[in-house]
């Protein structure tokens, strides 16, 4: 499904509520998608807009998994067997576009707090090309600064490296299916096909617009680099505190292309969606390292962790000191995780009091801790500011290998009953 076959089907099961009224894009909007909590909200009259607004769409895993077409408890598995193997992207024809003034006027960009830098567009994903690595997918946040530049947070990663090597445009893509919404999320590594992960998720065809090869969209940008530097932020992110502001490049909108009917997709800073999208590709980064080394269950982002922060995984140890290389692994697995706590496959890692549980019982601080100094999440506001240095603690609580596992296991009741045959 394409994004507006997805809101469609979110509106025929019930799930999608319209707001008619008309609303303004700074503050109101974003107001009223934390109001919404994860229920997907589609606004028909944003002020100014020239297209209607849909948001949450992927705000929790019910929601995703019914993007896909499969279980909830599929997801992650998916995605981890995908790293591997990746399925092949199909083209079609780009048919429904048209392209337009190239302005920014006109475009629902979002002010969300009073803090913000400006008005940003923080749901879009950059697709740029590489003679040696290829197509290449991933979330970039953007900050308007007039009607055709805006500011881009880039990590140094995969775009970064692009433009070092002389990349000078790129197509700034809203409005993509879930699928694609999930694949440009992974970080796999630089030669790992974001739109091959796509479609192994579901299928995702490639689109040539305005000389650039895209997922399809609801809209694309093409953007250039100026060769400026500019500040961006301060922006509210994945921890719910304000980002610090950092001199980033600015791009330039040079072409923009709109479909007849086009929905612009926009995302909560903070929000369930934000946190979805951004933490939940990290479980598999995380299980594809642990697989590596013991048998991995399952891995969960926490939200408490701001979906980002915290790991609880789910091993079935081969060998003795399973626990403490699972942590390791973690680490490695995805590089701004800060806490990770390490259970047995008999713990249900979504379960947080059965987690305390063997947290309470399996756990001793001086024997089970993994401690040590790295380099963390630029989203910890508890980090060294100058170095972003952090603490990073691991906690094994799987059952000590030296000792009876029968008395580390829950017992069940001596008898196999329902209550309700034995009720008047």
């Amino acid at each position: 499904m394409n994004l507006r076959e997805f809101v469609d089907l979110l509106a025929d099961e019930g799930r999608l509520r319209t707001i008619s009224r008309e609303v303004s894009p700074k503050y109101e909007v974003a107001a009223l998608m934390a109001q919404a909590g994860d229920t997907p909200l589609l606004f028909t009259n944003v002020d100014g807009s020239r297209m209607p607004v849909v948001t949450n769409i992927c705000a929790s895993r019910e929601l995703v998994a019914l993007g896909l077409g499969c279980d909830e408890s599929e997801i992650m598995e998916r995605i981890a067997a995908v790293g591997d193997s990746q399925a092949e992207v199909p083209r079609a024809e780009a048919t429904g576009y048209r392209e337009v003034e190239a302005t920014l006027e006109g475009l629902p960009i979002l002010t969300h707090q009073k803090f913000d830098g400006g008005p940003y567009i923080a749901s879009a994903i950059a697709a740029a090309f590489d003679d040696n690595h290829g197509l290449n997918l991933s979330y970039h946040r953007g900050m308007k600064l007039d009607d055709r530049r805006m500011v881009l947070r880039i990590l140094p990663r995969n775009l970064d490296a692009y433009r070092e090597r002389g990349l000078t445009e790129f197509a700034f893509c809203n409005g993509v299916s879930v699928p694609v919404l999930l694949g440009a999320a992974t970080s796999f590594g630089i030669d790992v096909s974001e739109m091959g992960i796509a479609n192994a998720l579901g299928t995702s065809p490639l689109v040539d617009v305005g000389g650039h090869t895209v997922p399809q969209s609801e809209l694309v940008m093409v953007c250039e680099f100026t060769g400026e530097m500019a500040d961006e932020g301060p922006f509210l992110d994945l921890t719910e505190t304000p980002d610090i502001v950092r001199s980033q490049p600015v791009v330039k909108l040079k072409q923009l292309f709109l479909r007849d009917d086009s929905i612009f997709h926009a995302l909560l800073p903070g929000g369930p969606e934000h946190k979805v999208l951004m933490g939940m590709p990290r479980e598999p980064t995380i299980f594809h390292a642990i697989s590596q080394i013991t048998d991995c269950v399952d891995v969960h982002i926490t939200p408490g962790g701001s979906s980002w922060l915290h790991a609880i995984v789910a091993i079935r140890p081969r060998n003795d000191g399973d626990g403490r290389k699972a942590i390791e692994a973690a680490f490695a697995g995805h590089s701004s995780l800060k806490h990770v706590w390490v259970v047995n496959d008999d713990i249900d890692i979504r379960d947080r009091d059965m987690v305390e549980w063997a947290f309470a019982t399996r756990f001793q601080g001086d024997r089970d801790t993994v401690t040590f100094q790295s380099k963390g999440s630029s989203l910890d506001p508890s980090a060294w500011v100058e170095t972003r240095e952090t603490c990073k603690l691991g906690f094994d609580c799987t059952i000590p290998s030296d000792r009876n596992a029968a008395n580390f296991v829950r017992t069940p009741p001596a008898m196999d009953l329902k209550l309700e045959d034995y009720l008047d």
